[in-house]
């Protein structure tokens, strides 16, 4: 157990080194208003603390800096999420009065502006295949053997593509291949559509159209694309813009992880509802063993749809984040609520 001294003194040096990058000194924690103690005792007591091993001292320098032990000390038990302001409240709810076709619309603003108002680097899940529903899919011919098919998901996700045939499908056997789809697939979730598509749709698409074998490779190919998560980011190489990451090698490492959406995903992805914060080596991955993720989920009903995501160094603005976080979590909550609602 830490002294009520020892916490105001680890509070301090934290804040400190968050605000100004620089190892923090005894003389330094003294002038602060809310410490009334000695720089000799404050001395003393960081000895204590880097002992502890919440506090590391860099070479060549006389200060302290927190170790990661030290963060997640400070998190756990010292942090006090911070009062946004109006502008940041403002610029969070400007994604609930923008008129949006899809909500992978929202999603992509959400990235940007929760990279703008921390100046870290975001990463947005849109909502994900393991949850998200077919509710609508069509096949327009643009030639005679070429057609655009659009899937429309219950999150509002809406993706086209354009397939070729090997042979001419009449315009009638494409209608009946999009009621046959439609009334058997509505309401099943992405991940599942090949193994349905292949264990019952393509049985009964034989009894209707010629082209059938054809027809279900193609489907097949449309179905596999829509297994991967969406991943959206914003401020990619805002990270270059911390001291702690100047070496270049370093940096391209994490950069170099950014074109790996699966990846990115499975490090980014959140099981547990609400937010959580992994500190440095808490990331088990080592090119993040310098970086702190917080991420928070919104839902639908209650349920799981997708992660919202901030990566940026240990000496993280965490009291600033965690509030935007938060914010922008239950903002995006109430937005696919209203966005399900109006459209379905």
């Amino acid at each position: 157990m830490l002294t009520e001294r020892q916490l105001m003194i680890l509070k301090a040096i934290v804040n400190d080194y968050i605000t100004n990058a620089e190892p923090v000194g005894s003389r330094s924690v003294s002038k602060r208003e809310d410490i009334n103690y000695s720089p000799a005792t404050i001395r003393n007591e960081m000895s204590d603390l880097e002992e502890l091993g919440f506090l590391e001292k860099p070479h060549s320098s006389a200060g302290r800096i927190p170790s990661q032990k030290g963060y997640r000390y400070y998190v756990d038990h010292l942090l006090s999420p911070s009062k946004l302001s109006k502008r940041d409240m403002s610029d969070i709810q400007t994604l609930l009065t923008n008129r949006f076709n899809e909500f992978e619309q929202v999603i992509q603003q959400a990235a940007k502006v929760l990279s703008n108002l921390t100046s870290y680097t975001s990463i947005v899940l849109g909502p994900e295949v393991f949850e998200s529903t077919l509710r609508q899919i069509q096949l327009i011919p643009i030639s005679d053997n070429q057609a655009v098919v659009i899937i429309v998901t219950d999150t509002g996700h809406v993706e086209n593509q354009t397939v070729h045939f090997p042979g001419t499908l009449e315009s009638a056997e494409l209608e009946k291949v999009v009621n046959i789809l439609n009334k058997r697939l509505r309401g099943v979730p992405l991940v599942q559509l090949k193994e349905k598509l292949t264990e019952e749709i393509s049985s009964i698409l034989k009894q209707y159209i010629n082209q059938y074998e054809s027809t279900v490779e193609m489907l097949l190919e449309v179905f596999r694309t829509h297994q991967n998560e969406k991943v959206f980011y914003g401020g990619k190489t805002n990270i270059l813009s911390q001291p702690e990451f100047h070496d270049v090698e370093r940096v391209r490492n994490i950069l170099n992880i950014f074109e790996e959406d699966a990846l990115v995903s499975k490090l980014f992805r959140s099981d547990d509802h609400g937010l959580t914060i992994k500190i440095g080596e808490e990331n088990h991955f080592e090119p993040f063993a310098d970086c702190t993720i917080i991420t928070a989920t919104y839902s639908l009903d209650g349920k799981h749809m997708g992660t919202v995501g901030i990566l940026g160094p240990t000496r993280m603005e965490y009291p600033r984040v965690i509030s935007i976080m938060d914010y922008l979590s239950k903002d995006m909550t109430k937005l696919l609520t209203a966005w399900y609602q109006k459209n379905s």
